[in-house]
């Protein structure tokens, strides 16, 4: 059935039906589409523009409906055009005449764009909870290692001593910034877009406010034309979705380098590694691996929606039925990606031996000889310069900052002593890292805790 047949004396060809049917992507959002059906019913009673038995009627019907979908006692017809088609059909089909009342003062374009915007309303929250579950995990991980010495990294290459903890902390911050990107964007999408209509609203004397308080919407939109042509919530949750993929990509990243023989500093559970076919020795990060891959994915349908919605004149055009594979794609695979990274991250085994041995090569203590020079009256410029020939002579002789004789201290500077070997103990140049967001093991338990304690109350 096609609602709109009256115009048109030829069936459509099925090539063409194929074409323009979307049941076989949209008839996920069933629930929302019966949910916006009584809403939309229950309002045309109160308001009188059906009868109160009518409205009744339809209500009782659509309920039944979804009972027998959620049972499995009624496929979807996949030869419908959408879902929103197949309900009123079946509808129509068990009460009559009054299955034909339902769509009064309602077109297929606000309707649609308000069952998107209630299925992801929920995704929202899902794919939050998801994200929240991943901090408290690193937090938890961030607390257990605040003391575990480790090289910090630029340019990949050792650049200061930190701890563990404290670099697991960076995605906590990131995530956190996640969850407040998801929950504004939920802020903008809480607008009910019922009774748009087509493009000019209507006739009948409906009250929208009814309908968005029966659907639990903030609010109802302003404006007829932008109600029914609006997806900038799906580009919005979509560009949240990519920037979660970034974070859990640049994530997967390190932790492929650190299960590695050449850094060898975690070991993932066998519950989220594979092997190889041909080679018995090896332990795959494939999980990580291929949650990095999958970010491509995320932002391609992040693009497909941008570049479907930029040359689309007011108000509703068929293009906007692209919108719905690409964010149900969006949320389905950062949703997987979650799932699978969160256990993988928690399970684990951490090697701090590694840690350290890699943290004492690479000259990563090289700042703190030049900070201790310059607190002894040394010009930083002069101290870094100073400390750059040290690290030379390093590297000449084989050894590093800690077992490099006091007298070769003196030869490029008479003011080092003695107290300098204590000033550029690892563990101590990471507990003096005090100010506030820095490795200091105090600090980066006292930010787990803080980190830990907001996840707990999102």
């Amino acid at each position: 059935m096609q609602l709109w047949k009256g115009r048109f004396k030829k069936e459509l060809s099925k090539t063409t039906n194929d074409f323009n049917s979307s049941i076989r992507f949209d008839s996920r959002m069933y629930r929302e589409d019966i949910e916006g059906s009584i809403a939309h019913a229950t309002m045309l009673g109160r308001c009188g523009i059906i009868a109160q038995e009518s409205a009744e009627e339809i209500v009782k019907g659509l309920k039944d409906i979804l009972a027998d979908i959620e049972s499995g006692a009624l496929p979807f017809d996949m030869e419908a055009e959408d879902i929103h088609t197949f309900i009123e059909g079946e509808l129509t089909k068990r009460i009559g005449d009054d299955g034909k009342r339902l769509h009064t003062s309602r077109s297929r374009n606000d309707q649609v764009a308000l069952d998107v915007k209630l299925y992801l309303k929920k995704e929202v929250v899902n794919v939050k909870k998801l994200v929240v579950e991943l901090i408290k995990v690193i937090a938890g991980k961030a607390a257990e290692y605040a003391d575990t010495v480790m090289p910090g990294y630029t340019h990949l290459q050792r650049a200061q001593p930190i701890t563990f903890g404290h670099h697991l902390l960076a995605y906590g911050e990131m995530l956190l910034r996640d969850v407040s990107r998801l929950e504004d964007c939920l802020k903008r999408m809480d607008e009910m877009p019922l009774g748009s209509c087509a493009l000019a609203g209507t006739t009948y004397p409906i009250d929208r406010t009814i309908t968005a308080e029966l659907l639990g919407f903030d609010r109802i939109t302003n404006n007829s034309l932008d109600g029914v042509s609006d997806r900038d919530f799906c580009m919005e949750f979509a560009s949240a979705l990519s920037i979660i993929m970034v974070h859990l990509s640049r994530f997967s990243e390190e932790m492929i380098m650190w299960c590695s023989w050449e850094f060898k500093f975690v070991e993932l559970d066998d519950a989220f590694s594979t092997g190889s076919s041909i080679m018995p020795q090896k332990k795959n990060p494939d999980i990580a691996e291929l949650v990095r891959g999958k970010s491509g994915r995320v932002f391609g349908d992040t693009m497909t929606l941008f570049t479907v919605m930029k040359g689309i004149a007011l108000a509703y055009n068929k293009d906007m039925q692209e919108d719905k594979e690409a964010i149900f794609d969006a949320v389905d695979t950062v949703k997987m990606c979650l799932t699978a990274f969160t256990p993988m991250l928690d399970t684990m085994r951490v090697i701090p031996q590694n840690m350290r041995r890699a943290a004492a090569g690479g000259f990563i203590n090289a700042t703190d000889c030049a900070d201790w020079l310059t607190k002894n009256g040394v010009p930083f410029r002069d101290a870094y310069k100073a400390t750059g020939e040290l690290v030379a002579k390093c590297i000449e002789l084989g050894c590093d900052l800690e077992s490099l004789p006091l007298d070769e201290y003196k030869k490029v500077c008479f003011v080092f002593n003695e107290d300098v070997y204590n000033a550029i103990s690892l563990e101590r140049c990471v507990s003096q890292r005090t100010a506030f967001g820095g490795p200091a093991p105090e600090l980066v338990r006292a930010q787990a805790k803080r980190v830990a304690e907001i996840a707990e109350n999102l």
